[in-house]
């Protein structure tokens, strides 16, 4: 798959330049940097030039060797010496770039997966689509409070047995959880045993009253 992606970005299948746009930062990339890369990707003879650069770019010649220096120690370029016509020339090989950018696009489809098959999970159980609110609430307790999607769908599962289908009554149980250190199926499981032993059988798992929640 890695390389069926590499392949389009080399294709110019998809768009590198806005690419490069949105992902610069991550790459570490300054400002400069990225405008003399978006330069050589552009161009269709990749012979280092360092005047012709230059002269394009409006940059000085020093900058510009500098500026290709630090593309290679960020691992970005890479300048292999060719033999071409009984002569020995410096050529800029982009590979490693593509590489990278294939990761983020690999990585970005994978989270984007993911998260729709979260939602697939709620909107089935709910028996309806899922509001843009609810979205967003669902990607927050992945993103911002760092619960796992296997523990989010733990406690959806909870508050269908129980009857509810809301996400605030699912944030309460989530609340909860993440208060008695809860963070999987296994931790799930032995605080049912747990109450089970103090309680008895009952349908409730923990303390809070969750089918008197009154709050929507």
């Amino acid at each position: 798959m890695m390389e069926k992606v590499i392949n389009l970005l080399r294709n110019n299948n998809i768009n590198i330049p806005r690419l490069l746009l949105t992902k610069y930062k991550q790459l570490k990339l300054t400002e400069i940097e990225l405008i003399v890369l978006i330069y050589i990707l552009n161009e269709d003879d990749l012979c280092y030039n360092p005047k012709k650069i230059s002269e394009e770019v409006n940059i000085k010649i020093e900058d510009v060797l500098e500026i290709v220096n630090n593309l290679i120690s960020k691992d970005i370029l890479t300048l292999e010496v060719i033999k071409k016509n009984n002569q020995h020339n410096e050529y800029l090989n982009i590979d490693n770039l593509y590489k990278k950018l294939a990761f983020f696009i690999m990585s970005e489809g994978e989270k984007r997966e993911e998260k729709t098959n979260l939602f697939d999970i709620f909107e089935k159980e709910f028996g309806r689509t899922l509001s843009p609110i609810e979205y967003e609430l669902i990607n927050a307790w992945k993103d911002d409070e760092k619960y796992s999607e296997e523990l989010i769908v733990l406690a959806l599962k909870e508050a269908v047995f129980n009857g509810v289908t809301n996400l605030r009554y699912i944030d309460r149980i989530l609340f909860e959880w993440k208060k008695k250190g809860i963070k999987n199926a296994a931790d799930v499981e032995k605080e049912r045993i747990n109450y089970k032993g103090k309680k008895g059988e009952k349908k409730e798992i923990f303390n809070y009253d969750w089918l008197n929640d009154n709050d929507e």
